[in-house]
């Protein structure tokens, strides 16, 4: 189990990290800091404890979903596009400025997390509860991307 954890830790992370190479600079843009951002927009600092805490609490969910998975297959497929649609947000919205297609990236990762929650929560009892942090999450960037596409 510990080998697992740590997998999806690393996986995690080099997602996060992907992204912050985007992110960093896009924050800071003249672009994203002229735009009118939603009055619910967490300070900078947050974003960076809000994902740290989320993917050590998916990791923890993905290595307890694995072993308990029949279809280890379609797990690790789910798994890796939800890992593309996290790691695609970032330039997609911060690079390249597409509020419109950033949302349909965020909206379909927040849906597959959801899904990720509801079809395994039976499985793993109790366990599914440490993907909740994640979908609330997305669920709240979802609300930032689409505040920024209709005030901008």
């Amino acid at each position: 189990m510990a080998k697992r954890i740590i997998l999806f830790l690393i996986l995690n992370f080099v997602a996060l990290a992907i992204g912050g190479l985007f992110t960093g600079t896009g924050v800071t843009s003249e672009w994203y800091t002229s735009l009118n951002q939603a009055p619910w927009t967490p300070p900078g600092w947050v974003f960076g404890a809000a994902w740290t805490t989320i993917m050590i609490c998916f990791a923890i969910f993905m290595a307890f979903v694995y072993e308990a998975s029949v279809n280890k297959k379609l797990l690790l497929g789910l798994y890796a596009f939800q890992w593309i649609l996290n790691v695609a947000w970032n330039p997609i919205f911060f690079e390249f400025r597409q509020a419109t297609f950033g949302l349909i990236v965020i909206s379909a990762l927040t849906i597959l997390v959801g899904y990720f929650f509801f079809k395994y929560r039976n499985l793993i009892k109790a366990k599914a509860l440490l993907i909740l942090p994640y979908l609330v999450w997305l669920l709240i960037a979802t609300s930032l991307n689409a505040y920024i596409l209709l005030n901008n």
